[in-house]
C-alpha cells in the first residue's frame, strides 16, 4: 500500500461576512491539544503557498497565511487585541480584533483547531473518502515505528541505491527476457509448499514496503507514525503513517514516495541471491510478484504510491480534493474566477491533465463493477466450491500443504468479492446521504432525487435479475473484452447483409493482388454473415435463403428433408460467436416409414470466433412401423481459423410406443417440451461442458413419462425392457439412438453472442389406437464420444461409433 499521507483538503479562504458564528468564545484563545504547526509547505504548486498544520488525530490541513497566523498566535497567552498586533506585525496587513474572532469563529474552530469556550477539547471527525482505507488495524505505534526502522535509514545512501538499481534491472532483464519462468511456474505448482512460501514471502515483502516508507522519511528528517493494516478498495494492504514528511521539501516527499518501492527491488535481489546459492527455480516467481507490485503501486489513479508521487511532484498534496474545482473550472463561465487560479499555470495544467484522465475512469470502472457484479458473484462461487472439494480431498489425504494452498485461494477468491460489495454499497449509502442532505428543505429538488433514486434502482433491478444468463460463471472459451462484459445486460444485435440492404461484411483478395478502386474494380471473394434463420436454427424442412457464401474445401450439407432436424453454425466473421440450435418432436403414426434425420453441423474460418451447432431430435413411434432407420449425424471444422473453436453435439431419442398416450401423460409431455424449448432458446448461456448432460436428463425424463403410462406400453413393460445398446447412427437401433458430438478446437472460443434459437414441435397423429406389434419403448442408449480438439485447420474427425457427412472431403 501507498504512504498513507492523511490528505489535506483544500486551502481554507478567509470567510465572507455571512459565515460569522456567534456563541461564546475562550477569553484567551488556545490551541487544541496536539494540534502542531509544521510551516509553509515547500515546492507548493499553489500561486500563494499554502501552510500546514496537523491535528492530534494525524490530519494535516491546509491554511492560508493569515489563518496560520492567527492559530499561530493563539498560544493561550494572548487575548484577541494582542493577537490582532502579532497578526498585523507578521503579515503587513491591519487586521483588528473582530477580523480575529471571526476567522476563529468561522474557519479554526470548525476544523478542530483552537479549544472550545469552556476550554474543553474539540471533537474532530477526520475525513472519510469514497477511496481511503478501511478497517485500518494499527500494529506498531510511532514510538516502535523509528526504532524499527531507524537502522534501515543506511540503506538510502547513494552508492547503496545506484547499486541495488542496477542489480535489480539486470535481474529483471535475465528472469524475464533470459531465463524465463517455465520451470519456476512447474516447480511451484508441482509443490504446494513452495506455493505457500512464494505466498508468504510476496505477504512480507508488502510489509517491507511500509519499512521503506518509513526509513525515507526518517532519513529525510521526518517521524513515521503508526504502522497497520487494512482494507484498500477491494484489496487487504498495509499502509505507514508519514504525514509529517509534509514538513520535508519536495525531494524529501518524493524520496518518502519512493522508499516502498526501492524496499521491493531489495527483496527481488535479495531473492536472486537466494537463488543462486540454492537453485530453487520457484523462488524466481517473487522476482515477478515485486514487479507486479511495483505496477500496481505506480498507477497514479488512486492512493497508491504513483498517486503520491503525482502529488508531490506537483505540489498538490490532495489531488482529488481539486476534482470539483477543476471540473468546475473547465467551464466557461468560471474561467476567470479567483479559485480556477489557486494554482501555478503549470501545475493547474498537469491536474487538470488528471482530472480528465482519472475521473472518466474511476467512473467507468465503477459502472462496469456495478454491471459484472452478476458474473463476478457466479465465477466466484462457482471456484470457491471447486476449491472446497479439492480442499476436502486434501483433508481426508492428509496433504496438510495442499490443504492450505486450498484455504489461501478461497480467501483470494472471496476477499474481492467482498471488497467489491463493500465498495458498491458505501457508494449508494454515500449517495443517497449526500442527496438527502443537499435537499433538505427543497421539495421540487428532493421529488426530482428520489424520481432518479428510483430510475437507478430499477435499471439495477433490470442488470441483476436472474433470468439465466445472468448469473452464469465465465468459461474457458471466453474472450472477456469490454465488449463481453455487458452483453447479458445489453444483448448484441448482429446485423445480417441482404439483397436490397445496406451492411458490411469481408472481401478476400490475393496476398499481392492491389486493393480495387472504383476506376480500377477487381474480383473478390465476399464472406457474408448468415442470416437469422440460420443463425438461429431451421427446423424440419425449412433453410435459409440468403445463406453465406460458402469458403469451406467441402460440399455444403444438403438442406433437411421434410420430417429432418438440422442445426447448421457457419461462422465467418472474427470476434464473434454463431449458435444455431434446432430441437424437434416427431410424431410417426402406425406403419410410417421413419426415416428422419437429426443433424448438427459446425463450421468456423475466422479469428477469434466460435460456431456452435445443436441438434436435439424426439422421434415417437405410434404402433407398428416396418421401416426404422432415422439418422443421428454431427459435424464440426474449422478452416483457417486462429484461435477458434467449433462444436457440434446432435441427440437422437426414437421410442416407439405400443398406443397413444394419455389425456395426463401428454399434458406432462407438454409441459416437458416447452421446458426444453425455453432451454433452448437460452442455450447459448450454456456452457458447452453441461449441454449435453442436460440433454440426456431431459431425455430419460421424456422416457420416464411413456414408461409410466399404460395405455403407451404393456404391463410389465418396465420389467422386460432390454438394456440400453449403443450403435452408430447409421444403422441405429430400432429403439433409440446415441448423441453425435464432434468439437474442434484450435484456441480459446468466443463469449456467445447470438439470437435466441428456435424450438420446433409437432403434434401427435390422431386416431385409434393402431395394432402394436413392436416391444415396448427402451431407454435410450447415450455413447457421448467426444472427438479430442484439433490444432490443425481442416475436418473435425468423427468420434467413435458416429459418422460425418459424406459431403466431407
Amino acid at each position: 500500500m501507498t504512504t498513507a499521507h492523511g490528505g489535506p483538503p483544500g486551502q481554507a479562504g478567509p470567510p465572507s461576512s455571512s459565515a460569522l458564528v456567534t456563541g461564546h468564545r475562550a477569553p484567551v484563545p488556545s490551541r487544541a491539544e496536539g494540534v502542531q504547526l509544521l510551516g509553509r509547505s515547500e515546492g507548493s504548486g499553489y500561486r500563494e503557498a499554502p501552510s500546514l498544520v496537523r491535528r492530534a488525530d494525524g490530519q494535516t490541513l491546509q491554511l492560508t497565511p493569515l489563518l496560520y497566523l492567527v492559530l499561530e498566535a493563539a498560544d493561550g497567552s494572548r487575548d484577541t487585541e494582542e493577537m490582532a498586533r502579532h497578526v498585523s506585525a507578521r503579515s503587513g496587513r491591519l487586521v483588528s480584533p473582530e477580523n480575529i474572532r471571526t476567522l476563529m469563529d468561522s474557519q479554526l474552530l470548525p476544523m478542530g483547531l483552537l479549544r472550545l469556550a469552556d476550554g474543553s477539547q474539540p471533537e474532530v471527525r477526520k475525513a472519510d473518502p469514497l477511496l481511503g482505507m478501511r478497517f485500518r488495524y494499527t500494529v506498531t505505534d510511532p514510538e516502535r515505528t523509528r526504532r524499527l526502522t531507524a537502522p534501515f535509514a543506511a540503506l538510502f545512501n547513494p552508492l547503496i541505491v545506484v547499486a541495488v538499481t542496477a542489480a535489480f534491472l539486470a535481474a529483471c532483464w535475465w528472469v524475464l527476457m533470459v531465463k524465463g519462468l517455465g520451470s519456476a511456474t512447474h516447480a511451484a505448482f508441482a509443490n504446494p509448499a513452495l506455493l505457500l512460501l512464494i505466498f508468504a514471502i510476496t505477504i512480507l515483502s508488502a510489509g517491507f514496503h511500509e519499512f521503506g516508507h518509513a526509513a525515507a522519511a526518517r532519513k529525510g528528517g521526518a517521524t513515521p507514525g503508526a504502522m497497520g493494516a487494512g482494507l484498500y478498495l477491494i484489496w487487504p494492504a498495509f499502509f505507514t503513517d508519514v504525514t509529517d514528511s509534509y514538513r520535508l521539501g519536495r525531494g524529501g516527499r518524493l524520496r518518502t514516495d519512493l522508499g516502498g518501492l526501492y524496499f521491493n527491488a531489495i527483496v527481488a535481489v535479495a531473492i536472486m541471491g537466494i537463488w543462486w546459492a540454492t537453485g530453487f527455480d520457484a523462488l524466481l516467481l517473487v522476482v515477478v510478484t515485486q514487479i507486479l507490485q511495483m505496477v500496481r503501486q505506480l498507477m497514479p489513479l488512486v492512493r497508491y504510491d504513483g498517486y503520491h508521487i503525482l502529488a508531490d511532484t506537483v505540489g498538490v498534496p490532495d489531488l482529488f480534493q481539486r476534482i470539483k474545482p477543476t471540473l468546475l473550472g473547465l467551464l466557461p463561465g468560471n474561467w476567470g474566477r479567483p479559485e480556477s487560479r489557486v494554482l501555478k499555470p503549470w501545475a493547474r495544467a498537469v491536474v487538470t491533465l488528471w482530472v480528465l484522465v482519472t475521473v472518466p475512469l474511476l467512473l467507468f470502472s465503477m459502472v462496469m463493477m456495478v454491471l459484472a457484479l452478476p458474473r463476478l458473484l457466479a465465477t466466484a462461487w462457482d471456484s470457491v466450491l471447486r476449491q472446497q472439494a479439492l480442499l476436502s480431498a486434501s483433508a481426508t489425504a492428509g496433504d496438510l500443504a495442499d490443504a492450505a494452498v486450498r484455504v489461501v485461494a478461497i480467501a483470494a477468491v472471496a476477499l474481492p468479492v467482498l471488497g467489491t460489495l463493500y465498495i458498491v454499497l458505501r457508494l449508494a449509502r454515500q449517495l443517497a446521504t449526500g442527496l438527502w442532505q443537499k435537499t433538505s428543505g427543497k421539495a421540487l429538488q428532493r421529488c426530482a432525487a428520489a424520481v432518479a433514486s428510483a430510475a437507478v434502482v430499477a435499471g439495477l433491478a433490470w442488470a441483476w435479475w436472474p433470468d439465466g444468463g445472468t448469473y452464469r460463471p465465465v468459461q474457458a472459451y471466453e474472450r472477456g473484452t469490454l465488449a463481453d462484459a455487458t452483453t447479458s445486460v445489453f444483448p448484441p444485435s448482429s446485423a445480417v447483409l441482404q439483397e436490397g440492404r445496406s451492411g458490411s461484411t469481408v472481401a478476400l483478395w490475393p496476398a499481392k493482388a492491389e486493393l480495387p478502386t472504383r476506376e480500377n474494380p477487381q474480383l473478390s471473394m465476399v464472406l457474408v454473415p448468415a442470416g437469422s434463420a440460420t443463425e438461429t436454427g431451421s427446423g424440419p424442412g425449412s433453410r435459409d435463403a440468403s445463406a453465406p457464401s460458402w469458403v469451406f474445401p467441402f460440399d455444403q450439407p444438403a438442406a433437411p428433408e421434410a420430417d429432418g432436424n438440422q442445426a447448421l453454425a457457419v461462422n465467418t466473421t472474427d470476434g464473434s460467436a454463431k449458435y444455431s440450435v434446432a430441437f424437434a418432436l416427431v410424431w410417426a403414426e402406425d406403419g410410417q416409414a421413419v426415416d428422419t434425420t437429426n443433424e448438427a453441423y459446425a463450421f468456423a474460418s475466422c479469428s477469434g470466433c466460435s460456431a456452435v451447432a445443436v441438434g436435439f431430435q424426439v422421434v415417437l413411434i405410434v404402433g407398428q412401423a416396418d421401416v426404422i432407420v432415422p439418422e443421428n449425424l454431427s459435424a464440426a471444422a474449422n478452416y483457417n481459423c486462429l484461435e477458434c473453436l467449433t462444436y457440434a453435439l446432435a441427440s437422437q431419442l426414437v421410442l416407439t410406443l405400443d398406443g397413444p398416450l394419455g389425456e395426463d401423460s401428454m399434458a406432462r409431455l407438454n409441459a416437458l417440451w416447452a421446458e426444453i424449448a425455453v432451454y433452448g432458446k437460452n442455450i447459448r448461456n450454456v456452457p458447452l461442458s453441461e449441454i449435453q448432460g442436460r440433454l440426456a436428463a431431459y431425455k430419460e425424463q421424456i422416457t420416464g413419462i411413456i414408461k409410466a403410462d399404460p395405455s403407451a406400453t404393456r404391463a410389465g413393460a418396465a420389467a422386460a425392457t432390454p438394456p440400453p445398446t449403443t450403435g452408430s447412427t447409421t444403422q441405429p437401433s430400432p429403439r433409440s439412438t446415441s448423441p453425435a458430438t464432434v468439437p474442434t478446437s484450435s484456441g480459446a472460443a468466443t463469449a456467445p453472442a447470438a439470437p435466441p434459437p428456435t424450438a420446433q414441435v409437432t403434434q401427435p397423429p390422431a386416431g385409434d389406437t393402431p395394432p402394436s406389434s413392436v416391444p415396448t419403448a427402451d431407454a435410450p442408449a447415450e455413447a457421448p464420444a467426444e472427438a479430442p480438439p484439433t490444432a490443425d485447420s481442416g475436418e473435425a474427425a468423427p468420434p467413435a461409433g458416429e459418422t460425418t457427412p459424406s459431403t466431407a472431403p
